[in-house]
């Protein structure tokens, strides 16, 4: 008698029991910028922070400083080449898994906040907002000077931390990347190009290759590039 109600019971449980979370992503890691990176083949954009785009400046002791592409610098030497761990949030509007990433014991995403290379990202999540308080008492990374939060920077509006909000830049020409006529007319010279190896790599004027390399697409600013899946050429 009683194995007809131990099936049962053994049914039901398996009827209530939640199904299984979505098994983290495992690679070796790229960085892109700031707050994005290339786990094995997949793209991630780190959740909840927000980096200074790649060409962004900010000011420190009164001289203008390369805070983006330093921010870029910090987060390849926490992932590149490294086996990285990424539990998945979602995905952005770009197709990117928003995660929070791990190398070993270290929080990548924490690491950029607390170290000042990243902001805590406010709109998304509170999770860094003590990283964040510590990198500002403590004058690290961006905080050491003035600069433009990343979200305002890539709006085109001027909104320095601790200052007030100035005129809205003036804004390029938009054009889609397939509209040659249009790109070229909003001077949009940025070259990307998809090699033999199935790399997606773009050129900016000045660059060794630009002249030689034939786009598929063209882009207004290297942050519209990298949205769209490229990554900045190496020059050696």
């Amino acid at each position: 008698m009683k194995l007809p109600f131990f099936v049962a019971a053994l049914g039901l449980a398996t009827v209530c029991a939640p199904s299984a979370a979505q098994a983290p992503l495992w690679g070796i890691g790229r960085a892109g910028d700031g707050d994005s990176l290339t786990v094995g083949e997949t793209r991630v954009r780190l959740f909840g922070i927000d980096a200074p785009e790649f060409s962004q400046s900010c000011k420190r002791n009164g001289q203008e400083w390369a805070c983006g592409a330093a921010a870029a610098e910090e987060l390849a030497k926490l992932v590149t080449g490294k086996q990285v761990r990424c539990v998945s949030m979602g995905t952005d509007q770009h197709g990117r898994i928003l995660g929070r990433c791990t190398v070993g014991t270290v929080d990548v995403n924490r690491a950029m906040v607390a170290g000042g290379h990243a902001v805590a990202y406010r709109r998304y999540s509170t999770d860094y907002v003590s990283a964040e308080e510590s990198a500002k008492a403590s004058r690290r990374g961006l905080w050491a000077g003035t600069f433009e939060m990343p979200s305002e920077n890539r709006q085109g509006t001027t909104a320095t931390a601790g200052g007030s909000r100035s005129a809205p830049k003036k804004r390029a020409v938009q054009a889609s990347s397939s509209d040659w006529a249009g790109r070229a007319a909003a001077n949009c010279n940025i070259k990307g190009n998809r090699n033999r190896k199935g790399q997606w790599i773009y050129h900016v004027p000045g660059m060794p290759y630009y002249d030689r390399t034939r786009p598929e697409e063209l882009f207004c600013s290297e942050a519209d590039a990298r949205a769209a899946g490229y990554r900045r050429a190496i020059v050696r």
